[in-house]
């Protein structure tokens, strides 16, 4: 990594840029990257899905959030890439650093085809009266990255309508509706989730995420979709043009936008939009920002997508409870891994109707891995052997025609201490305050974050991420617009989004408890004082009852508890074989 940032730093000189930035984007914003774009990986060797790198003549910094902090640490041993921790004081943002480490004249460096426009507009604002020179026309880490992963090339296909419950062409309808409304003539669509989503089509190019990389502009009597036609079959070009959506190269949407008349207004969300192709709307074109119109369609689930998501998780869990089971059996007569475990959970998942892979990499995390929220087991690096002690965090899920799941269970192995009881129950009771909670409609996630905390919180326990986030439609495992987090966040909680619930406890060099439920926002009550909400569970595993000390929940605790073991057997075990049945008969018992 030294040797990589210092013909890094070769080229910054021959450029003469002081500063250059290096973000965890491709030119989509995803947050999954395929390798081709993983640049932040290649210079500084840390591979969590989120952060920055900044290098300049002297230094070399990367900026994570607490999901990551003891992973950051292990990897970035040896280089001179210092570690800066998102969100706790003494640290200063990126944008920070980098106004008070810039003198006036300077040049900053990003590469305009992956940076969002957004974050160029923040950078401005922080830069304030300085006049630092913004140079983004240079992929410096592509020149130096001999042996780059090509682009991805995977084949495209159709999501069928019987999934999707509307088609491309009412989709469509329904975001010209929103245009009309907004008062805009072009809505420029840059985020492969939303695409994919729009045009009812998947595809292959980011591991875990079935989205095609492609471009989509959308105008008041046109559809244009962008992409490597190469990726196009015969069916997926007939259901494009049957939903009347035009079909062009990829490289070619630089050239339509660039040719949308003066006096247009142009809708895009700056966030999801990179500074190439903004660069690339008209001068004489007016730009409107804001969020993409797609993100609260796609995220308000209609009844046949929820219904299909229901499908999805009882085959989930019949998985996960066969991979239990035979865990369970398996335990200390034979060798086990968090590799070995995380591949034979897939492989019950596979077997799975409509499977077609991970929706995220799997995180089989033992005793103290289990504190690295986002921990990667992997072969001759990190892969503890399992032993009948202690705690075993799975958090995994699939992508299936039928939909996204996301679900995390810690499994107790054998003997645990009363610490880790103590925590693991008030994880449990953190899980059940909020999934179980009734709120008033227009409540936020943002608003109802501390019913999770609040049993932790009077214990002097927190934990550094959110607590719950949206689940696309066999799209990817985190989707906005809604998220259920301390971060302010202004999106209402509407009847049909789907959101994770998922408290912790986190005790670094220790071990980590995660309990994940998925959840369906609908409607209860409706009185005097308004319409009120509440959530309906849709995934479906036993929580491991070795871990609760029960003198610790209340009576409704237990009754919520006792209540969903009683749905658990109800629902999986019809796709059991007896002596699944038998066991998990016995792991959803009453308490």
């Amino acid at each position: 990594m030294n040797d990589r940032i210092k013909k890094l730093r070769n080229l910054m000189k021959e450029r003469g840029i002081k500063a250059y930035i290096i973000p965890t984007y491709d030119p989509h914003q995803s947050e999954y990257l395929a390798d081709h774009y993983k640049t932040r990986v290649w210079i500084s060797g840390f591979t969590g899905s989120a952060g920055t790198v900044i290098v300049t003549e002297d230094k070399a910094i990367l900026w994570t959030d607490g999901r990551y902090f003891i992973q950051a640490e292990k990897e970035l041993e040896g280089s001179e890439i210092q570690l800066f921790k998102i969100g706790i004081p003494g640290f200063p943002t990126y944008m920070e650093w980098l106004r008070d480490n810039l003198n006036d004249g300077d040049a900053l460096g990003f590469d305009g085809k992956v940076f969002p426009q957004s974050d160029v507009k923040r950078l401005e604002e922080e830069m304030g009266q300085k006049r630092i020179r913004f140079i983004d026309e240079y992929d410096l880490i592509g020149e130096l990255w001999t042996d780059r992963p090509p682009a991805p090339k995977s084949k495209a296909f159709v999501h069928d309508v019987k999934y999707t419950g509307k088609t491309a062409k009412e989709k469509i309808e329904e975001v010209r509706i929103a245009m009309e409304k907004k008062g805009v003539d072009y809505f420029l669509l840059g985020s492969l989730d939303d695409i994919a989503w729009l045009y009812n089509i998947r595809g292959r190019d980011v591991a875990c995420n079935p989205v095609v990389i492609s471009y989509a502009l959308i105008s008041k009597y046109e559809a244009w979709l962008f992409v490597d036609e190469d990726k196009l079959d015969d069916e997926v070009k007939t259901h494009l043009k049957e939903n009347g959506i035009a079909v062009d190269g990829y490289d070619k949407v630089i050239d339509y936008v660039k040719g949308i008349n003066e006096g247009n207004k142009v809708f895009l969300d700056p966030s999801r939009i990179n500074r190439w192709l903004y660069k690339g709307v008209p001068v004489g074109c007016e730009i409107v920002e804001g969020t993409n119109i797609t993100t609260k369609l796609k995220g308000i689930k209609n009844s046949t997508e929820i219904e299909n998501q229901k499908k999805a998780y009882i085959k989930d869990g019949v998985a996960l409870v066969k991979f239990l089971y035979w865990l369970d059996n398996n335990i200390g007569k034979i060798n086990i891994t968090e590799v070995s475990a995380a591949e034979k959970l897939e492989e019950f998942r596979r077997k799975q109707e409509g499977f077609i892979e991970p929706s995220f990499d799997t995180i089989a995390a033992y005793k103290e891995n289990g504190a690295m929220m986002h921990y990667k087991a992997e072969e001759g690096k990190s892969n503890y052997e399992l032993k009948k002690e202690g705690m075993f965090l799975v958090d995994s899920g699939g992508q299936y025609l039928d939909g996204t799941t996301d679900i995390t269970r810690t499994i107790i192995l054998g003997d645990i201490t009363e610490e880790e009881k103590k925590d693991f129950t008030l994880t449990l009771k953190g899980h059940i305050n909020l999934i179980d909670a009734r709120f008033l409609y227009g409540a936020t996630g943002s608003n109802l974050d501390v019913l999770a905390r609040y049993p932790l919180w009077q214990e002097g326990i927190d934990y550094k991420s959110g607590t719950g986030h949206g689940i696309g439609f066999l799209l990817n495992v985190h989707e906005g617009p809604h998220r259920i987090s301390t971060i302010p966040n202004n999106v209402i909680l509407e009847k049909g989004m789907v959101v994770t619930i998922e408290p912790g406890v986190y005790r670094a060099e220790k071990y980590g408890i995660r309990i994940e439920n998925v959840a369906v926002v609908v409607e209860d009550i409706e009185t005097d004082s308004g319409q009120f909400m509440k959530f309906e569970t849709i995934s479906y595993c036993p929580i491991d009852l070795e871990g609760i000390d029960v003198d610790m929940l209340t009576e409704k605790e237990r009754k919520w508890l006792n209540d969903y073991h009683e749905k658990v057997y109800e629902k999986l075990s019809p796709f059991l074989n007896e002596e699944e049945k038998e066991w998990l008969k016995e792991e959803t018992r009453s308490i």
